[in-house]
């Protein structure tokens, strides 16, 4: 007789991660949206002075980096979440919100991982669609809270569109969500934002005890391989449900250590910002002398239709592509992984890889 799975198993879509973590390092890594910068020196250093300890246990609270984050952004350590990556932490808010007869309204297209929160909680998922210029349509999702709506998540910039709203729409969204409701900000690429300041919406969390803020060291950080994300919370009870449906101790000591050094250095983010800021200059020109329009980007990547052609549908046109770049040695995501067929998003690398990109995409366009 074979193993019986439960029906929330059957639910769960399989999370669809890109391929390549194998390949040499001469492939150029577009598809993930991870910091084409390596760890800084410090943040290196402090990594090795922990190694000698790793036969203990990290510390379960992070108290040394919760410290840190509040110094940093001015809230309280006791209202700051710790995750195994921002994803931890959000799949962990599912699991303290959502249950069956619950709803959890969100974007679509939009991160991958949201649906995951409905199929694993057995909540209703409503997916609201993005406005024509691929934003999130802030009203529309007003309109689809019920008395039975736990969890409302805005992702922004959103991903896989790379589209940002101004704070001053958020900031009405959240004083128009009712109380009852926690308003998730996934802001794991908000530094890139040229919009506002990336700090200006923590000050909604004085306001608004129902309001989270997710944030990552894995973007502009460059620490995606350890995985250490954080949630600035507007109430200490949001920080205490997670930490009750998660196991312990997750959050290395590795991870822990990297990010608060990684705080100390404030100058060398805003300077890869910066870079990445010249990239997107480079690679949407680059774009658009292919004859292609991409969304207007707030992020550290791109997302573009291709071509149409008679060829093929654009299905076969984003398969041929994605083929032929990866025979090239660049990896990006396709479109139909992250619900929408024909298009591509790609994550900006070094400028000799951004330049490697465009000019393998323009010898494989039609």
């Amino acid at each position: 007789m074979a193993i019986e799975f439960s029906e929330r198993v059957r639910r769960i879509p399989v999370y669809p991660a890109a391929a390549g973590y194998a390949l040499p390092e001469e492939v150029a890594h577009l598809a993930s949206n991870e910091s084409p910068d390596p760890p800084l020196p410090a943040v290196v250093e402090a990594i090795e002075r922990v190694l000698r300890g790793l036969n203990r246990y990290p510390d379960p609270k992070g108290a040394a980096l919760r410290s840190a984050l509040g110094d940093r952004y001015g809230v309280p350590a006791t209202r700051i979440a710790l995750g195994n990556g921002s994803v931890d932490l959000l799949l962990a808010l599912g699991d303290a919100l959502l249950e069956p007869g619950a709803e959890v309204v969100y974007a679509w297209p939009s991160f991958s991982v949201y649906p995951h929160l409905e199929a694993a909680s057995g909540a209703r998922g409503v997916r609201v669609a993005l406005n024509k210029r691929d934003e999130h349509d802030l009203e529309r999702m007003l309109e689809e809270i019920t008395v039975a709506t736990r969890l409302v998540i805005v992702n922004n910039p959103n991903n896989p569109t790379g589209t940002a709203l101004p704070l001053a729409d958020l900031r009405e969204f959240v004083e128009r969500v009712p109380r009852h409701v926690c308003v998730v900000l996934d802001e794991a690429y908000c530094e890139f934002s040229t919009l506002d300041d990336p700090d200006a919406s923590v000050d909604l969390l004085r306001r608004h005890a129902n309001l989270v803020l997710l944030r990552t060291f894995s973007k502009v950080g460059g620490l995606a391989g350890l995985r250490v994300g954080f949630a600035l919370c507007g109430s200490a009870e949001v920080v205490g449900a997670v930490d009750l449906v998660r196991q312990p101790f997750f959050c290395s000591a590795v991870a822990q250590a990297a990010a608060i050094e990684a705080l100390r250095h404030q100058d060398a983010i805003a300077a890869r910002v910066e870079r990445t800021v010249l990239a997107r200059v480079q690679v949407t020109d680059g774009l658009r002398a292919l004859g292609i329009e991409p969304i207007a980007s707030q992020a550290n990547f791109v997302w573009f239709a291709l071509p149409t052609s008679p060829e093929g549908s654009p299905h076969e046109v984003e398969g041929r592509v994605v083929a032929g770049l990866a025979e090239r040695g660049i990896l990006v995501r396709s479109g139909s992984a992250l619900g929408r067929e024909g298009w591509l998003r790609v994550s900006f690398g070094t400028p000799a890889e951004n330049a490697r990109f465009l000019a393998a995409l323009g010898d494989l366009l039609p």
